[in-house]
């Protein structure tokens, strides 16, 4: 039974194969050929296409892989911590620049912005608190500078206020007592002298070199500033002003506005006496020769000059009722 059915299925497989072959044999056609050729070629190509594109690819996958792993630097080298020092420093840098740059524009932004809006507030401000401060200094200061100056300003000024009040003082009190009380004493004294006070210093009286001072004095009117760059010394004598030049005192015309001058005219100074001593000196000898019976007060008013125009007319001397040199020498005292 076996044997049977081994042998229908050979039958069967050959009758099959030769079925195929005679389907094969009637399909052999020049065209037909033809065409099965090139269907059997272009169902091959893309298979060996594919195959080749993909080798082409893994080989290009793998040079790009090999180059990246070959120029790519491991994590862990020096060149990688490096680049990664640099980076921060340069970051940090960056900040820095830019912190200083816009500290710069916030300032140069900000000043004329304070300036505008703080003007007003400032004014404000500083009105309120300046008042307050200048009423409180003043009641301060007020209370201390008295205190405080109350004994500089006695020792600094004890000669100056001394001399000023007994100038002016004696200015105002014999003054009048000379011209007043003095004038019938005087006139009485000089009567039969036949002598006066003489105030031209052009007259034949001041003839000859001894008397050029007297003939070249005409007032000099200038500020203080003019006298002190002209002259080096220059005195407060009898509240009136008076500057030293070649051996004479001169009225300072103009060197304050309130001086007085009982004597308009040069006086001849000795042994750097000052005018007020001098005069002082002249009016002690007049009195010791009995020509002067007035106050010794170192005015050189109008009974001491009546008392020199006297003592020049008894001793041959020019009659010019001034003190110069040769009545001081007539006198002795110089």
């Amino acid at each position: 039974m076996k044997r049977i059915i081994l042998y229908s299925a050979c039958i069967g497989s050959l009758a099959l194969a030769l079925t195929a072959s005679g389907a094969q044999v009637k399909d052999r056609t020049p065209d037909r050929a033809k065409a099965q050729r090139t269907t059997n070629v272009r169902a091959a190509r893309p298979a060996n296409t594919h195959a080749v594109m993909n080798a082409r690819h893994y080989s290009s996958t793998a040079q790009v892989r090999q180059r990246a792993h070959m120029t790519a630097p491991r994590a862990s080298s020096p060149a990688v911590a490096n680049q990664n020092a640099r980076m921060r420093a340069s970051r940090e840098r960056n900040l820095a620049k830019n912190q200083e740059l816009r500290a710069r524009r916030n300032v140069a932004v900000n000043r004329d912005r304070n300036v505008a809006v703080n003007r007003t507030r400032n004014l404000d401000v500083n009105r309120n608190t300046n008042e307050f401060r200048a009423r409180n200094s003043a009641a301060v200061n007020r209370e201390r500078n008295l205190a405080v100056n109350r004994t500089r300003n006695f020792d600094v000024n004890r000669n100056r206020n001394v001399n000023e009040f007994r100038a002016r003082d004696s200015v105002a009190m014999n003054r009048d007592r000379t011209t007043a009380t003095n004038r019938t004493r005087n006139f009485a004294y000089y009567r039969g002298r036949n002598v006066g006070i003489n105030n031209n210093f052009r007259s034949e009286a001041f003839r000859g070199q001894q008397y050029a001072v007297f003939r070249n004095y005409h007032r000099q009117w200038h500020d203080r500033g003019w006298w002190r760059s002209h002259y080096d010394r220059i005195i407060f004598v009898n509240n009136g002003w008076y500057f030293w030049n070649a051996g004479y005192w001169f009225p300072a015309w103009g060197y304050a506005t309130d001086a007085y001058y009982p004597y308009d005219g040069p006086i001849y100074g000795y042994n750097g006496l000052t005018p007020d001593r001098v005069t002082v000196d002249v009016q002690e000898q007049l009195q010791r020769a009995g020509y002067y019976d007035g106050p010794i007060d170192g005015v050189l008013g109008p009974m001491t000059r009546e008392a020199i125009a006297a003592f020049q007319a008894d001793n041959g001397l020019s009659v010019t009722s001034v003190i110069d040199e040769p009545t001081l020498a007539t006198l002795g005292v110089a």
